[in-house]
């Protein structure tokens, strides 16, 4: 079976690389069992975090290794790979959700305001969830960067939003675009969904790999478990760097996001040299407390003796190859 491949829409809708269900409504009376039940859980922070707050004088000074990561929180990153400056799903907003009144609100601010950002050479977007894609923020960066690289049926936002049409590129699975820098990207398959409000698979959801003249390094953005993990580790690894969602996760949605157990089946699928877990720190998007997915992935890295990458927020913090946890939501816990 062929699972890298190009999208299809089958209806007008996108379909997951692999069978998927998807249905709300037979999952939503165990979610509100579950929520009652989990409902003690430190789920947000008991002690403010923070604050954090990035050096913008780091970027003057080219990074040491070649591959410069500096961690936003949840799934925003700022990634300098051999010379070239990646913003990845960056979500500056209060709230990540439809409106800034209501919906899960961040942990702590912005480490680095976006007046504040370095050269960017492209704005890199998985897909069009609230925790992701930051309308308000989008137009702000359209005088940050070169252009702005998504998924198919993202750009229709991006236009909507004032972006101009001759900054945006659309790519579908299996897509490759070289920047001007040399820095290659490709899309590829992730099995999870998309959508804002009510409309749901009407725009695509990538993970993404790039490849500069040293470094190889994977997002992989949003995905729950599949076996194309190790179909992209053969084909275009080993990684430097790979990047996995660990947070947001439970057993009742266990087919579009991983969980720290399944990570790190995909970072050794992946065939990663370094280890980052993503996709947990800043926002209320589970029932699991704050901490949980960290210290389980930690756990896990620990008994396979597997470098992992975990700077402390808004901290540039170059790839060395060796084991780089700061432990840093340590200093934060107040359940033990």
């Amino acid at each position: 079976m062929n699972l890298l491949k190009p999208a299809v829409r089958v209806g007008g809708k996108f379909q997951n690389p692999v069978p998927t269900e998807m249905s709300a409504l037979t999952m939503m009376p165990r979610l509100l069992v579950a929520a009652i039940a989990a409902r003690a859980e430190e789920s947000v922070p008991k002690i403010p975090l923070g604050p954090f707050v990035t050096d913008p004088a780091a970027f003057a000074v080219p990074s040491a290794t070649g591959l410069r990561i500096t961690w936003l929180g949840h799934s925003s990153l700022l990634v300098e790979i051999d010379g070239t400056n990646l913003l990845i799903d960056p979500v500056f907003s209060e709230r990540a959700s439809m409106v800034q009144w209501a919906g899960p609100k961040r942990f702590f601010p912005p480490p680095l305001r976006i007046e504040d950002l370095p050269r960017i050479d492209a704005v890199l977007l998985s897909h069009d969830h609230y925790d992701h894609l930051d309308a308000p923020a989008m137009p702000l960066l359209v005088e940050r960067t070169t252009e702005f690289i998504c998924s198919l049926g993202v750009d229709e936002h991006l236009r909507r939003w004032g972006v101009p049409p001759s900054k945006i590129r659309a790519m579908n699975w299996m897509d490759s675009i070289t920047l001007p820098s040399g820095l290659k990207i490709t899309a590829l398959p992730a099995r999870h969904f998309s959508g804002r409000s009510l409309r749901r698979f009407r725009t695509l959801w990538s993970s993404f790999v790039l490849q500069g003249s040293k470094h190889r390094v994977y997002f992989g953005a949003d995905s729950g478990p599949w076996p194309g993990f190790r179909r992209i580790g053969e084909e275009f690894g080993p990684f430097d760097l790979a990047m996995v969602e660990v947070g947001a996760w439970n057993k009742l949605w266990g087919a579009i996001h991983l969980g720290p157990e399944n990570a790190a089946f995909a970072f050794r699928d992946l065939q990663a040299r370094v280890s980052m877990p993503i996709h947990w720190g800043l926002f209320n998007l589970a029932l699991h407390a704050w901490f949980q997915p960290a210290e389980q992935i930690t756990q896990l890295a620990l008994a396979r003796n597997k470098p992992l990458f975990m700077p402390v927020p808004g901290v540039p913090t170059d790839v060395t190859g060796f084991n780089q946890n700061s432990l840093w939501w340590r200093r934060y816990m107040t359940a033990k």
